[in-house]
């Protein structure tokens, strides 16, 4: 059975993007160390971090087996070129599919949170589904959906910006005890959600 996994860099006081969507410093850790960690286009994307932020990512990205994406982020990274950083099958929450994307790997989902994260846990098996997005990542909290947040908490404050955790409908929501690992210049963080 897959784990639904939220995992996202986050500031201080709980942004993960300023107002014009950038998100400035708090994607500095994946290029602040010395250890390289390659995705699986290493051409494209390999990191450069602290040992301790490597074994995270590299956690991350071994576990993959799905990603579920709102379509904001989809359209703000361009479908990241046409192939996710983590090779994973991607399921794309909209309203309505776009009717010029010709690129293998991306399933366009009108039907709802549920309906996206049911089929990419079956593409998944007992792997991980990324969730990414803060409204996806809510959405699925609200639906009870998700079974672990994983936070890079920055040690920046934005002051504005597109806040990580902005429209709970069922908060309070109760986690249990962190695992935190201390990188370079990032925390992270992660909490299984209480059933």
């Amino acid at each position: 059975m897959a784990t639904v996994v939220a995992d996202m860099s986050m500031s201080l006081d709980g942004f993960i993007a300023d107002p014009d969507d950038s998100v400035g410093s708090l994607f500095d850790w994946y290029f602040n160390g010395d250890v390289a960690v390659p995705s699986r286009f290493p051409q494209r994307w390999t990191f450069h971090t602290s040992k301790a932020s490597a074994e995270w990512l590299r956690e991350s990205m071994d576990n993959a087996g799905a990603i579920v994406t709102g379509r904001r982020l989809f359209d703000y990274t361009d479908g990241w070129g046409g192939t996710h950083p983590w090779d994973v099958p991607v399921f794309v929450v909209t309203h309505e599919a776009p009717t010029d994307w010709r690129r293998d790997g991306f399933t366009f989902v009108t039907d709802g949170i549920a309906a996206a994260v049911a089929q990419a846990s079956a593409v998944a098996g007992d792997r991980w589904v990324g969730v990414a997005g803060p409204n996806v990542a809510q959405q699925c909290l609200d639906e009870g959906l998700l079974d672990l947040l994983r936070i890079n908490l920055v040690p920046v404050l934005f002051g504005e910006g597109i806040r990580f955790f902005d429209d709970l409908a069922g908060a309070p929501y109760r986690l249990e005890d962190p695992v935190v690992i201390e990188g370079q210049s990032v925390t992270h963080m992660q909490y299984r959600v209480k059933r």
